[in-house]
Formats: structure tokens, sequence, C-alpha cells
């Protein structure tokens, strides 16, 4: 008896032993199928309040697109991640992220070469100048002469609205769209043109611009989000957008932005 009770206590903890390294193993599975997902990459300008802005000393964004991509990451089960990029890059950069979001408007050649989603804000181009100068840039012939100086940032709409429209006019092109509103106060240009929701924000944010007839721009277009050709995402944003336009979520952060 005392021989098999002891072959019995020898293959108890034997049998204990395998049974805790199946555990242990199941248990490493388990941890590596429920790793967290990837971040959200959103590529972003960072330069067009109030729908992105980039601060340079601390590196934070906001804005109403930031916002957005914030909450869209939250729908998706994800975090966002910002990734810079530029006007004149955009498309390019578009291949390092899942969607590019801040103030992008819908156009054929970007369309081409990228998916859009619904559209979810109404714009058009209209001129932001000085108060002294307000008068004399209403209509596009009274800014295509020869000795205004119109000023655009690098790559986007803007400047191939100017390129386009105003081709007797000077062009004065910007490296950073941040510096443009201080550039025409101080005189360095005469006028802007710009998406109406831009220059009534800077008219707010710096007296002494004045956004002119933005209730009557120059042109119509439309704001979409961008993602990479045949995304798999693209759905399930359009989706979430359809809902955030529907639920009031789109109007919060609008209101919150230009309150």
């Amino acid at each position: 008896m005392s021989n098999q009770a002891e072959e019995v206590a020898v293959r108890i903890p034997t049998r204990v032993v395998a049974a805790l390294a199946a555990a242990v193993l199941a248990a490493g599975c388990s941890a590596s199928t429920s790793a967290a997902p990837p971040p959200l990459k959103v590529c972003t300008t960072g330069d067009y309040q109030p729908l992105t802005y980039r601060d340079p000393a601390t590196g934070h964004y906001t804005g109403i697109d930031i916002d957005m991509a914030r909450d869209l990451a939250t729908h998706l089960g994800r975090a966002a991640t910002f990734v810079p990029t530029t006007w004149a890059t955009l498309m390019p950069d578009l291949v390092k992220c899942d969607i590019a979001m801040g103030g992008i408007s819908v156009t054929p050649a970007r369309r081409q070469q990228a998916d859009f989603t619904a559209p979810y804000l109404a714009n058009g181009k209209t001129p932001l100048t000085t108060t002294a100068h307000a008068a004399e840039f209403q209509t596009v012939a009274q800014i295509n002469t020869r000795g205004t100086r119109v000023l655009e940032d690098t790559g986007g709409t803007n400047l191939a609205f100017a390129q386009q429209r105003l081709p007797d006019a000077t062009l004065v092109v910007s490296s950073d769209n941040t510096k443009c509103f201080a550039q025409l106060l101080a005189g360095h240009a005469d006028v802007m043109i710009t998406d109406a929701i831009e220059a009534e924000y800077q008219a707010r944010k710096n007296p002494g611009l004045v956004a002119v007839h933005p209730d009557q721009p120059f042109t119509s277009d439309h704001k979409a989000y961008l993602l990479p050709k045949g995304s798999p995402l693209t759905a399930r944003v359009n989706e979430w957008l359809n809902a955030a336009l529907q639920n009031g979520t789109f109007t919060r952060f609008y209101q919150q932005a230009l309150s």
C-alpha cells in the first residue's frame, strides 16, 4: 500500500504540472490575440484653423477635424495618431496614413488618386484683406489687376485658384499658412484668397482683417475626408460620418471651435 501511495503521490504532481503548463500556454496565446489594435494614422496639415492646427511649441493638435478624428478613432476602437503633412505633399503622404483630415477640398484630381468620404462641409473661396482695403477687393476683376499682391500658401486649392483666376495680379507664395495673416496685417501683401470658414475665423482672431462677403464666395466646393484608394475603411468612415452629422457631434465640435 505504501508503494502505491508513493507512486500516486508522484503521479499527481506530474499531471498538475502538465495542466499548469497547458494553462500558461493558453494564456500566452490569449494575450497575443487580444493585443491593442494599431493606431488610426491621420494625415493633417495642422495649419488650417479652425479645422486643424498644430501648436508649434507643444506639438498638440486642435480643431474641428482633430476632434472629429479622435471621435472616429474611438468609434473604430483605436487611438488617433496625427501624421504631419503639407498641402503640397498631401497626396504622396497619404500612403503613410489611414485617412487625411483637415479642411480638404474635393477635387477631380484628388478623387482620381484617392477615395473621398461623403462631404461634411460646404464652402468656397473668398477674399481676406485688411479693413482699409476691403472695399477695393470685392470682385475677381478688382483683385486681378497689376500691382495687387495676392498672398497664398504653398500647394492646395487656394494657390490653384489664384494661379487660374488671377493671372494679372502679383502672386506672393508663403511656405507657412499660419504666418499669412500677420503678413497681411504688416502690409507684405494686399489680399488672400481662402475658404470662407478660414477667412471668417482669422478675421475674428485678428482685428484689422476682414472676410469679404464670406456668405457669397467666388466658388462653391465641399470638404470631405480622404482615404487611400480602395481603403477597406471607407464604408465604415462614411457610416460614422453620417451618424456624426445626424446626431450633432459635428455641430458640437464646430460650435466649440468658433465660440
